[in-house]
């Protein structure tokens, strides 16, 4: 049997937008790796391995992946969303450079629906012009580094999507974002929160700026903060198509 290594983006969570490419993939696979809360939306059945893991060893688990496809078995490691958004594609190419006569390991990546772009839709159209996507979690980058991309994005007058916000380790660095975005923004910009999205815990909560505080977000919400042309019309919110 050939080995191969296949990463994939189960969606934001509704079962519904699992692309069919990705359901085939996994319909296929002998292994499945992962992180335990996505490795358990995956359905088990006989001659399929899960292999969960801890959120803090994606190296480790990217090269167990790698191992398992060079035996011969038909791996399928697991992100939410897209796995090349803050996700494992990129974790799975860094452990592929540490193994030498791995290179040659059959290696697909298949795209899945971004909690992002999940979160914008059911929103409206927030991302409807230029944007940038920043992931708030300083486990990997210095907080620093975070607050200069915050600050250039607002002078950019970029529409800005935000990833883990707010984790019960570090509260105060989404009231530091919050404090950064207001200085930048002022207080009449509009912020959206999309918890749980496509779930059935969905809530969908858009305020001013300067009426937004730290607890409306946790590690389930995307937030999104709109560029000065982002304005509602009823229920929802959008981004103009032209700048200005």
């Amino acid at each position: 049997m050939t080995g191969r290594l296949t990463i994939v983006g189960l969606g934001p969570g509704a079962a519904d937008m699992v692309t069919p490419e990705v359901s085939q993939a996994l319909a296929q696979a002998t292994d499945v790796v992962g992180y335990g809360p996505y490795v358990s939306r995956v359905a088990p059945r006989p001659g399929l391995r899960l292999h969960p893991s801890d959120n803090r060893v994606e190296l480790d688990r990217a090269q167990a992946a790698i191992r398992m496809a060079q035996q011969g078995q038909r791996v399928v490691v697991v992100s939410s969303g897209d796995p090349g958004v803050f996700a494992m594609a990129s974790a799975v190419f860094e452990a592929l450079e540490t193994m030498p006569g791995a290179a040659d390991v059959a290696i697909d990546v298949l795209p899945g629906i971004t909690a992002m772009l999940a979160a914008a839709a059911a929103l409206g159209a927030p991302l409807g012009h230029d944007f940038c996507c920043i992931n708030l979690s300083d486990n990997l980058k210095p907080w620093s580094l975070i607050e200069r991309r915050l600050t250039l994005a607002a002078e950019a007058d970029l529409a800005m999507a935000f990833y883990n916000p707010r984790s019960a380790s570090r509260p105060e660095g989404f009231a530091r974002v919050l404090e950064i975005l207001m200085q930048a923004c002022g207080p009449d910009r509009l912020i959206s929160f999309a918890r749980a999205v496509s779930t059935p815990e969905q809530v969908l909560n858009t305020v001013p700026l300067g009426q937004a505080t730290p607890d409306m977000a946790d590690m389930r919400t995307i937030v999104i903060l709109g560029s000065s042309t982002t304005r509602r019309v009823g229920r929802w919110v959008y981004t103009p198509r032209f700048a200005g």
